[in-house]
């Protein structure tokens, strides 16, 4: 079944990476996934987190329910040879590669008519704004009431759509594998966001600069700060702080009285997050001290570290193997960047393989997809094998995983804690 869309299926992705979009905004896109979900009979609901959809296909007798996630988002690469020319906008990260197996799965499963040997249901769910950008954005969609979180997983979370939800699955490109792969990874990097204003005093800078606070001296002071704590971090902690400068300064002939930063503060654990957290603060409030300036630092909740389940994990590689008998499998470990996939992870089984068949960096001109079959219909068709061995007789395997399972938080737990990183100030 999934063999035989294939066409359908390129179609789809060439679609989605020809007007690719930011989290939050991804209209199109998510159109586009409905009339998916239209043309194969999937019920479904859309407009969640502002843009997500959420199609569900029922088994033939109850059970647990298994979500298969696509991210709507693109990531901003404005020399990517297919980014949109007036956003900068790129399917650079292989978003639109997750959605193509997500629909794989969908064709395989809606088709062959297994789901009502099955007990459980599926959910297919395009979820929007995994990568987090365009923070100002985000923050004004939250101020009018749009949106609580900032990233698409934690505002479904938020919403309730997990909430039917018990067990979870995604893929994830991986960088410079044009061959046919499975990378299985066990962990990643969480993080919190930070936008940081540096407030000085206005003067000519030629004429009357000690008059003036420079907010940028400030600044530059606050980021070699954070530079020395670096021989402080400990290595096991994965550590990756990396700020930039959004706004300089207005005129070189003044002296600058605002300027901004973002950052994330990404560590493995979330106590090492906020003790590095406490250090970075630290070092740019002594940079506003050493110049005095007022600094206005606005913490934000990111996404937490992933935690895949290990069961999971090897059912995936099992079908990847019947699906593909030539596909590569290594062992990922831990990786430094991050998904809010970690944020469903803390609340249910999840997984999140990366998978091959596409060549160049992550966020980088040179992505693009050279084997559509490895990237796209051998994940999906891994997926369609999972659902059956998890669902079938009576969902026993995935009543034994949920069974063995502990949530590292629950639900009000993960709210009270992401709630708790919104520090009032806003820069």
């Amino acid at each position: 079944m999934i063999d035989d869309s294939e066409a359908e299926l390129r179609a789809y992705a060439a679609d989605v990476a020809s007007e690719p979009e930011y989290g939050f905004k991804e209209f199109k896109t998510s159109a586009k996934l409905a009339a998916q979900f239209d043309k194969l009979g999937i019920p479904y609901r859309k407009g969640m987190a502002v843009t997500a959809v959420k199609g569900v296909l029922k088994g033939g007798q109850p059970g647990p329910t298994v979500a298969i996630l696509g991210e709507l988002d693109a990531i901003g690469c404005p020399d990517h040879p297919k980014a949109d020319p007036d956003t900068g906008a790129a399917h650079a990260c292989g978003h639109h590669m997750q959605q193509s197996s997500m629909l794989a799965a969908a064709y395989g499963l809606a088709k062959s008519g297994v789901m009502k040997e099955l007990c459980g249901n599926v959910v297919f769910f395009g979820v929007p704004a995994e990568e987090y950008i365009q923070l100002a954005y985000r923050k004004k969609l939250r101020k009018e009431g749009k949106i609580h979180f900032l990233c698409g997983k934690g505002e479904l979370i938020y919403e309730g759509e997990f909430d039917d939800i018990d067990m979870a699955m995604m893929i994830h490109s991986r960088k410079k594998s044009p061959e046919p792969l499975v990378a299985v990874g066990s962990s990643s990097n969480g993080f919190i966001g930070k936008t940081i204003q540096y407030v000085g005093k206005s003067a000519h800078a030629a004429d009357a600069p000690d008059q003036g606070i420079n907010a940028l001296n400030a600044a530059m002071l606050g980021i070699m700060g954070i530079n020395a704590l670096r021989e402080t971090f400990r290595d096991q902690d994965s550590v990756r702080v990396h700020p930039i400068i959004t706004k300089g300064g207005d005129l070189v002939n003044n002296v600058p009285d605002d300027v901004r930063i973002e950052t994330y503060v990404r560590a493995k654990t979330m106590e090492a997050i906020d003790s590095t957290n406490a250090k970075v603060d630290a070092a740019l409030k002594a940079g506003g001290m050493a110049i005095g300036a007022r600094v206005n630092i606005d913490t934000l909740p990111g996404e937490l570290p992933l935690i895949c389940n290990k069961e999971m994990n090897d059912l995936f590689v099992e079908n990847a193997k019947d699906a593909f008998p030539g596909v590569k499998i290594t062992d990922a470990g831990h990786f430094s960047a991050s998904t809010d996939m970690g944020d469903v992870s803390h609340l249910m089984p999840a997984i999140h393989p990366f998978i091959g068949g596409v060549d160049g960096l992550l966020h980088g001109p040179d992505f693009k997809v050279v084997d559509f079959k490895s990237a796209a219909l051998m994940p999906g068709k891994a997926f369609a094998g999972v659902v059956i061995d998890l669902l079938s007789d009576d969902a026993k395997e995935a009543r034994a995983i949920l069974k063995d399972f502990k949530p590292a938080l629950t639900r009000d737990q993960y709210i009270a804690k992401m709630d708790g990183y919104f520090n009032g100030e806003e820069p």
